[in-house]
């Protein structure tokens, strides 16, 4: 079976599923961690080298105080349990966004998560925090606009090359899943050109089993990619 290199998957579905189970919204989200600690196990059995989880994006940034104080406390619970995990030591962690938008003892936790597994090989995981394709094109051309003012970059030496290594994230995944709903809903807007997408409109993130990865992988497998030749 052909294996993506890259995974990126949009985790949708946690408020619903908590629900369904006639439960407070927030606590899908505490499922939903559970089963993000379950697809990294998967991703390490399938040898996966590269994981871009859309995480929290800046929209939701206006979710009811209650729940986005919940979340808050669910990141500092994952993040300090993540910089504790032997398996760390074979991945080298990224956070993606505008990470300035986030309470100063969770940005401390990412930096410091990004410090400590920086040189690790060979695996890397990404997420997407305060997160928006559109966003991330506008700090890209931002950065870009910048260094052409002060005259350290030629305006003719901006090509697409240059704009892709200015992204927040410059590897494209060769497979993006989205469970719950069938759309980007603007992720990773440049990077996802060529990218194998799937679907589960009709599967919630805390609903998302090994057996449906497995599924997604054999279908990817058999997908013939041309990149538009």
């Amino acid at each position: 079976m052909k294996i993506p290199k890259h995974l990126a998957i949009i985790l949708d579905g946690n408020r619903r599923f908590a629900k369904r189970l006639m439960k407070a919204p927030e606590k899908g989200h505490e499922w939903g961690y559970k089963k993000v600690k379950e697809l990294m196990n998967w991703c390490e059995e399938f040898k996966i080298r590269e994981l871009t989880l859309y995480t929290f994006s800046l929209e939701n940034f206006n979710r009811p105080k209650n729940e986005f104080n919940y979340i808050m406390n669910l990141f500092k619970k994952a993040f300090k349990e993540l910089y504790k995990e032997k398996k760390l030591e074979k991945i080298k962690v990224n956070f993606i966004g505008r990470l300035w938008m986030f309470p100063k003892d969770i940005q401390k936790t990412m930096f410091d998560l990004m410090e400590k597994t920086k040189n690790n090989l060979p695996n890397r995981i990404n997420f997407a925090m305060a997160y928006s394709g559109r966003a991330e094109i506008v700090d890209t051309v931002r950065k870009i606009a910048e260094a052409a003012k002060f005259n350290s970059l030629d305006i003719k030496n901006i090509n697409e090359d240059l704009i892709q290594k200015e992204l927040y994230l410059s590897s494209d995944p060769d497979l993006i899943i989205r469970t719950s709903e069938s759309r980007l809903s603007g992720f990773l807007l440049w990077q996802s050109a060529y990218s194998e997408i799937i679907f589960l409109p009709n599967k919630l993130w805390p609903e998302f089993t090994k057996e449906d990865f497995i599924s997604c992988l054999k279908e990817y497998s058999n997908r013939d990619r041309r990149f538009g030749k």
